[in-house]
């Protein structure tokens, strides 16, 4: 069962996407956010501390290090990562197709959310890495790792914020990610002894 602070929350980022939808961004206002989810200015500085972070909240950073840092070590680091978000994103709430759409859609209209979005994404990296190089990986191979995976995910979600083809958005990010995975190693066949009367 949802907590009151869950069920304001929600309430908030519903209403402020509904009134961005309606009117656009930069002509909403938080205080019109609030008095739409019927609580105060203050309780929504509460929940979130900028309007962007409405639409940009992402509580997900520690559940990504930790499936990251779950696959085996033995893996080149890129695959960990590639792995690691994966495994996070089916672990993580499935989202509400219509209304992730309608979020992306803004970012990726929008020149300061779209750039607030890869600070976000920066962020999300950093956390990567630090939990990469604790297991001592090089830094460099780690943060290489990350920003070549969270950049496939940022291209998938805003190619997909922009085509209703109707695709999930899980799907779409798995695509992308599989752009990314290490080629089949190509196996010979095995090779059948010969019989004993063909030995030479």
């Amino acid at each position: 069962m949802a907590s009151r602070t869950e069920i304001t929350r929600a309430r908030l980022q519903a209403c402020a996407l509904e009134l961005f939808l309606a009117r656009g961004f930069d002509a909403t206002t938080v205080t019109e956010i609030a008095d739409a989810a019927g609580v105060s200015h203050m309780t929504f500085f509460r929940h979130f501390p900028t309007k962007e972070s409405v639409l940009l909240d992402d509580p997900y950073d520690p559940l990504v290090a930790d499936a990251v840092v779950a696959q085996p070590s033995d893996l080149p680091t890129l695959e960990r990562v590639r792995r690691g978000l994966l495994a996070a994103w089916s672990a993580a709430p499935e989202p509400v197709d219509t209304e992730t759409r309608a979020r992306i859609s803004l970012i990726a209209d929008h020149p300061g959310l779209r750039a607030r979005s890869w600070e976000n994404t920066q962020r999300t990296e950093d956390v990567i890495v630090t939990a990469l190089t604790g297991e001592g990986v090089p830094r460099l191979e780690a943060r290489v790792a990350a920003a070549a995976c969270l950049g496939a995910i940022m291209a998938a979600l805003l190619d997909w914020g922009s085509d209703d083809a109707g695709e999930p958005l899980g799907a779409r990010l798995a695509s992308a990610l599989g752009q990314l995975a290490p080629p089949p190693v190509d196996v010979p066949p095995p090779v059948d002894d010969p019989p004993p009367g063909d030995l030479p």
